[in-house]
């Protein structure tokens, strides 16, 4: 696992320019060196979630003992959450500091999502990114702001205060391109109210891919034409294909030129959601389709390892994006409403990490209240 010269992981980012991030967070990761041994491996960045934290937190008694020490605080079930949440991120946060500094920036991001019920509110958004970076002072953690209509507004105002953010829960074309928006529009701002600090901020848009060919292959085998069946498990990555195009565009526009003369840095799409949902499906499958220049994957660890023994590193995004506008309208003729699979999936996501921010502090109330000896 040391030897990066036989990393499929290290080729991503040396060969392709695509960096490799980790879709997941526990304690053991810290504790064992496990994530110290993974970054050695290639990896160069991490990921987190409402989700990931409930799994890692509800059923391990690798926080009991920081759970001990905080019951004598009398904190608040949520604020409880929070301490054990933002000691995994500073913890990982350090180990990839060195990264951080070698990269200039570039990578060693790990990212911490504000609360998910918070996702419809611009105002107490901001205020809670706020309130994080304020908690969260190591300078390569990326605040998540899921894309919602509201999150938009959010994240055009935090990056006009130079925050990093990483956009979370991009299901359509459409949305990125608002994103990317958001983003210029910020940095805009704030080169007009502090040019020197612009160059400090940095940002990823994370676009999720299984989940769309989840919904879309099942329609398109509703509908039981040959056009339609051509273009099972291939909708996702043709949409990706399709958010790439778009964001090597706004790279050449002379707006974007304008502020990368001032020292900006790109929002790189990040793909999410990323391992197979179909079993039919290779497992790398959309680690293998996604390499592009300028591009980050986050990579949940069993689809990581995977790609780590047998995926296959080529510059596939630029190699196959060339057909991609006459593809994607020859699936749009198709009559599949991609605005609304969109809506659905993007409530399905703030609603799921919503149950699992709730499920969490549920299990937490009990394991404090044994404890306590309730």
């Amino acid at each position: 696992m040391t030897e990066n010269s036989t990393s499929r992981l290290v080729d991503l980012f040396e060969k392709y320019g695509q960096s490799p991030w980790l879709d997941n967070l526990r304690r053991s990761y810290i504790t064992t060196g496990q994530l110290e041994r993974y970054v050695e491996l290639g990896v160069r960045g991490l990921t987190s979630n409402p989700t990931i934290f409930q799994k890692a937190i509800q059923d391990s008694s690798d926080y009991d003992e920081q759970l001990a020490q905080l019951s004598d605080r009398q904190l608040s079930v949520a604020d409880t959450y929070w301490e054990l949440v933002l000691k995994d991120i500073a913890d990982a946060a350090d180990v990839f500091s060195g990264l951080f500094h070698q990269s200039k920036g570039q990578d060693g991001h790990v990212s911490v999502e504000v609360d998910p019920h918070l996702s419809y509110d611009s105002d107490a958004t901001v205020q809670a990114a706020i309130h994080l970076r304020n908690r969260l002072k190591a300078p390569n953690v990326l605040i998540k702001i899921p894309a919602t209509k509201e999150g938009l507004i959010a994240i055009e105002s935090l990056v006009s205060r130079g925050f990093n953010i990483n956009v979370t829960l991009i299901f359509s074309l459409d949305r990125y391109k608002e994103v990317l928006e958001a983003y210029v529009s910020g940095l805009e701002k704030l080169a007009k109210q502090s040019p020197e600090r612009i160059k400090d901020v940095v940002g990823v848009a994370s676009f999720f891919i299984s989940r769309v060919d989840a919904i879309v292959d099942t329609e398109l085998s509703a509908l039981g034409t040959e056009m339609a069946s051509q273009f099972s498990g291939k909708s996702a990555i043709l949409q990706a294909q399709m958010a790439y195009l778009h964001f090597s565009g706004v790279l050449q526009s002379e707006r974007w030129k304008k502020l990368e003369a001032n020292g900006a840095h790109l929002q790189r799409p990040l793909w999410a959601s990323t391992s197979t949902k179909n079993p039919l499906f290779k497992d790398t499958l959309y680690v293998d389709e996604l390499i592009g220049r300028n591009t980050v994957n986050t990579i949940p660890e069993e689809t990581m390892l995977a790609f780590h023994d047998h995926g296959v590193a080529s510059q596939s995004l630029e190699a196959k994006s060339g057909n991609s506008p006459a593809l994607w309208n020859e699936l749009l003729s198709t009559g599949i409403n991609f605005d609304a699979i969109a809506q659905k999936l993007e409530a399905d996501g703030v609603r799921s990490f919503e149950q699992s921010f709730d499920v969490l502090l549920e299990a937490l109330e009990i394991k404090i209240g044994k404890i306590d000896g309730k």
